[in-house]
């Protein structure tokens, strides 16, 4: 993961190294400074301390993953999309596990790092919406896609390689698919839960009401999926 080549950049580099390397305990100021060539003053200086200066290495790692995220071209089917993006998701943490932990274990709440990459799943999960595809609200939707996508990858780390299961995150993504998702509707009206969910999900775009009536209209289908998603 490239980052800029001045002090600052330096230091996050160093950081990365030292945490990819030894975990979160070699992270050390005097170390950091060490291994990016500047002075102790200088860290504290740019990050305040050490868990600033966790969160500035936090912070680069959801900025590439979200460049690499945001770099592919949607396709045809959101669902398909959805899959992909929660594959490279569990990819990310195989191949970078403390870092992984880091951005999603250790990290403050409220980041806007971690905002971000929460507004790129929830972008798919409108997709789906849109599509007249999505059986539950979309801020469910999202919660369970992090949910159970965050814990399958913190379980298969914390797993030792040669005892992981390798159908784990195939079938924890499957599972949730089919709890959020319907099959793409055979006929023009797909029924009224989709067409709520897909009227919401496009509420964004409505200019001809105003910011009260579409409150109460975004009310309205949330009620309509939600009572749906109880029976």
């Amino acid at each position: 993961m490239d980052t800029d080549d001045g002090p600052r950049g330096r230091i996050v580099a160093a950081a990365l190294r030292l945490l990819e390397q030894d975990g979160p305990d070699a992270v050390s100021t005097r170390a950091v400074s060490a291994a990016a060539g500047v002075q102790a003053p200088t860290i504290y200086r740019l990050f305040g301390d050490k868990q600033g200066l966790l969160d500035a290495v936090a912070a680069h790692g959801f900025a590439a993953y979200l460049a690499n995220k945001t770099a592919a071209e949607p396709g045809d089917d959101p669902v398909q999309d959805l899959r992909a993006g929660w594959d490279q998701h569990v990819g990310l943490g195989l191949a970078h596990p403390a870092l992984y932990r880091l951005m999603y274990a250790r990290t403050a709440p409220g980041s806007p790092a971690a905002a971000a990459a929460v507004d790129v799943l929830g972008k798919h999960i409108r997709r789906i919406a849109e599509a007249g595809r999505l059986r539950v609200p979309e801020e469910r939707a999202v919660g369970l896609v992090r949910a159970v996508g965050e814990g399958t990858t913190l379980t298969l780390i914390a797993t030792p390689e040669d005892q992981r299961d390798p159908q784990l995150a195939e079938s924890a993504r499957e599972a949730v698919i089919a709890a959020i998702t319907t099959d793409a509707p055979a006929l023009p009206d797909p029924g009224p839960v989709p067409a709520a969910a897909a009227l919401r999900a496009a509420l964004p775009d409505v200019d001809a009401l105003s910011p009260a009536e579409l409150g109460v209209l975004r009310e309205w289908l949330d009620r309509i999926v939600a009572a749906a998603d109880r029976r």
